[in-house]
């Protein structure tokens, strides 16, 4: 008994291939959801959109048709509300490139931000210069009036006016209280100061490098300390201010205003200084 012989199977496509349209297509899913995620550039969307419609289209290259009354070209106008489908990404897009090309125009606000917050800053700063000079003419003008003008020396910065009184005259060597012969001139700066009430007021003790060791004074920034509380307790007594404005703070040897290597210079570096703060740095 003869068998028949069993057809042949169908041919089918290799099995490469089917595993390489898979790829393809999990790679067209990645790029439609990375184009998705992206900003949207008019221009550049128009040029991918020509260029599949080139790769695609059933009319050679340059072709033309007309659909619902639109002319069809070079894959152009085939979606003619592209908007619908990404929203205002395109207008964004449009408008960041024509207002702000390459962040030119947010760079120089910036920029001219700065700009007015410096001239702002250089603005008060030559206020508050002028309105120190003013005080210090007046405070000239007021010592010359009390007859302490060659007890205190006058100057002046864009933060306050400084009064520097000689610490020889306050005080005896190694000891903080002010002389009797001195309180007299305390009196009349605290009457100078009175037309200031508005300012801070910060009195400042300095001494010369000498190193000093007392049983009531450790050191030499101990002993401006207390000479500069001391000053800023007379102030408080015979002046109208009030005293929580008034600052006191020793500073020793650190700031010197001449050489400690002469008795000249060491003597100009025992001081007391007070400072009047103008409008614009009386507030702490």
């Amino acid at each position: 008994m003869a068998f028949k012989k069993k057809p042949d199977p169908p041919k089918s496509f290799p099995l490469w291939q089917s595993t390489f349209s898979d790829l393809m297509n999990l790679l067209l899913c990645f790029f439609v959801l990375l184009f998705s995620m992206s900003t949207i550039q008019q221009d550049k969307l128009e040029q991918v959109a020509a260029s599949i419609s080139n790769a695609f289209s059933i009319m050679p290259s340059g072709g033309a048709t007309v659909s619902n009354g639109k002319l069809v070209s070079a894959g152009i106008s085939q979606l003619p509300d592209i908007a619908d489908y990404f929203g205002d990404s395109l207008s964004k897009a449009a408008n960041d490139k024509g207002n702000n090309p390459n962040g030119a125009d947010s760079a120089s606000a910036d920029a001219s931000e700065d700009q007015g917050s410096r001239s702002a800053e250089k603005e008060v700063e030559k206020k508050a210069l002028l309105e120190s000079e003013k005080m210090a003419e007046n405070v000239t003008k007021e010592a010359k009036r009390y007859g302490i003008q060659n007890r205190i020396q006058v100057d002046f910065n864009g933060q306050y006016v400084r009064l520097t009184l000689n610490g020889a005259f306050l005080f005896n060597t190694g000891e903080s209280e002010v002389k009797k012969g001195a309180r007299p001139i305390i009196k009349k700066v605290s009457l100078l100061l009175n037309s200031y009430n508005n300012s801070l007021i910060e009195v400042e003790g300095y001494t010369d490098n000498v190193p000093i060791h007392s049983a009531k004074y450790e050191d030499n920034n101990v002993l401006s300390m207390y000479r500069a509380l001391n000053v800023a307790n007379d102030i408080r007594k015979y002046s109208k201010l009030d005293p929580a404005k008034i600052y006191s703070s020793g500073r020793g040897e650190y700031n010197p205003v001449a050489s400690n290597k002469t008795p000249e210079g060491r003597a100009r570096n025992r001081r007391v200084e007070i400072k009047i703060y103008n409008s614009y740095n009386s507030k702490r």
